[in-house]
């Protein structure tokens, strides 16, 4: 899928720019400075003009320095004073009919003023997510209520919002089939819900309390409509544990797979903080700890190259592998060393699990650490 900055650089290609720069030192430290210049573009706040000597400042269409240039974004204000040939108006004519990402807030009075506050947060970082890769007003927020206005810092003029239900926006965008990224759907989302022009990624917080389950509700309510749903969930290796559950950070997913065409499991490792990652590994953990008994008591072990493999897929510190160690009283040591308990011991089933029963004069060599 194009992003914003393909579609500028093909409108100065088709003009016959190939490089442009800037009159003031803005966007210079940008990691991305077509799609910076092209966002302000959008926005109505300047344009790329033909200026009479080579600015100070260029770049390439691949965003590599070059030595000046006669093409530069300016303010609009500049209009009299040079030629423009990139304006607001021919670069909105050009953008491709990118989908919606909606948060639905018809439960927004079921959360604390805390919880209100994280997810206003979560709105503005998701414009951030968004205005990397299209424009920003892709960002639908529907429900939006006074409250919401006066508790979003964010760019309430760059994002899309509505005070009604989701329903009746869909209906007046034309909109007649979404996906509901649902941590509960039977289905996981794939390239192929990518064809849809509305994506419902959150707006509740509904892994407890009042609002558990509460995301089914909302693909309920679109249907009692007559709105298609697509119920979606994202995985990883198979699970939803370990997948954050953040609304930024499942829009951030979304996004590097839809347009930079990364798997599930490379878009969900690259958003996933050691908070995520510690919920999946005390999950994985215990399905490899085996049990040596000592002297009477019993110690859960597992190998310490565990750290190696998991550390591959979930994003952990060696400090979160030993974190999750202490929680699930489990020790780690190395697999030689398991190997060497294993000839020192003896196999008995005792309360029908399988234990490694370790002679008392031997006990002295379990050394164990985390």
């Amino acid at each position: 899928m194009k992003t914003l900055a393909d579609v500028f650089r093909e409108a100065l290609k088709e003009k016959g720019i190939s490089s442009i720069g800037t009159l003031s030192k803005r966007f210079r430290k940008s990691k991305n400075k077509l799609q910076d210049i092209a966002i302000e573009i959008v926005h109505g706040k300047g344009a790329i003009f033909r200026v009479p000597e080579k600015t100070a400042v260029a770049w390439d269409l691949n965003g590599n320095r070059v030595d000046g240039s006669y093409y530069a974004y300016a303010p609009l204000c500049m209009m009299e004073k040079f030629e423009p040939v990139l304006t607001p108006e021919e670069l909105r004519e050009k953008l491709p009919d990118w989908p919606y990402f909606i948060i639905d807030l018809y439960h927004w009075d079921k959360h604390t003023q805390k919880e209100k506050g994280k997810i206003c947060l979560q709105v503005n970082q998701s414009y951030g997510l968004l205005r990397d890769y299209f424009t920003g007003s892709e960002l639908a927020v529907t429900w939006a209520n006074e409250e919401f206005r006066e508790m979003f810092h964010g760019p309430l003029d760059r994002i899309t919002t509505y005070e009604g239900p989701t329903s009746e926006f869909l209906k007046e965008k034309g909109i007649n089939e979404v996906v509901l990224l649902d941590p509960w759907a039977d289905e996981v989302l794939s390239e192929k819900d990518f064809d849809v022009k509305a994506f419902i990624i959150g707006g509740i917080v509904d892994t407890g309390g009042n609002k558990k389950k509460t995301t089914p509700k909302i693909g309920e309510e679109l249907e009692k409509e007559g709105i298609r749903v697509r119920r979606r969930r994202i995985v990883l290796r198979g699970d939803v544990v370990g997948v954050p559950d953040r609304i930024n950070r499942i829009l951030g997913i979304i996004l590097k797979m839809m347009v930079e065409g990364e798997s599930m499991d490379e878009a969900v490792y690259e958003m996933q903080e050691p908070l995520h990652a510690r919920w999946r590994l005390r999950k994985e953990l215990p399905k490899h700890a085996k049990r040596y008994m000592v002297d009477g008591k019993t110690y859960r072990v597992v190998e310490k190259e565990l750290f190696d493999e998991y550390s591959k897929w979930l994003k952990i510190r060696w400090e979160d592998f030993v974190k999750v160690l202490r929680e699930l009283d489990l020790v780690a040591l190395e697999r030689k060393r398991i190997h060497h308990l294993n000839k020192i011991s003896n196999a008995r089933i005792i309360n029908g699990k399988l234990h490694r029963v370790i002679l008392l004069k031997r006990a002295a060599m379990l050394c164990y650490n985390c």
